[in-house]
């Protein structure tokens, strides 16, 4: 019975260190996106960074990436910034592979 319980063990820890991994990445994303739409918005320096933060707070409000979305699309509504929606979900995807690829290197 121990080698199942090793192998149950071995798969928990997987699964905790895999569901890490993507809460890294997610967060580390939301942080891109929010520097990238923070510069079609104007923000530099410490506006920039302010809200990044806001992007990746977004994130929590519910699961999946729809939050996050919702906020770069009303933010860039309400100041005229012209991007598609297409546009912010294949940025979304772009930052969310560097930053899988970040971590990996780190």
């Amino acid at each position: 019975m121990t080698g199942m319980d090793d192998r149950k063990d071995a798969f928990e820890k997987k699964f905790a260190h895999d569901a890490e991994l993507k809460f890294k990445a997610e967060a580390r994303r939301n942080k891109l996106l929010g520097l990238w739409a923070a510069e079609k918005l104007g923000k530099t320096g410490e506006d920039a960074d302010a809200y990044a933060k806001e992007v990746v707070v977004a994130d929590f409000e519910e699961a999946g990436d729809e939050d996050v979305f919702r906020k770069i699309r009303a933010d860039f509504d309400a100041a005229g910034v012209q991007q598609s929606d297409h546009q912010i979900r294949r940025t979304m995807e772009e930052f969310l592979a560097e930053a899988v690829r970040q971590i990996q290197e780190s």
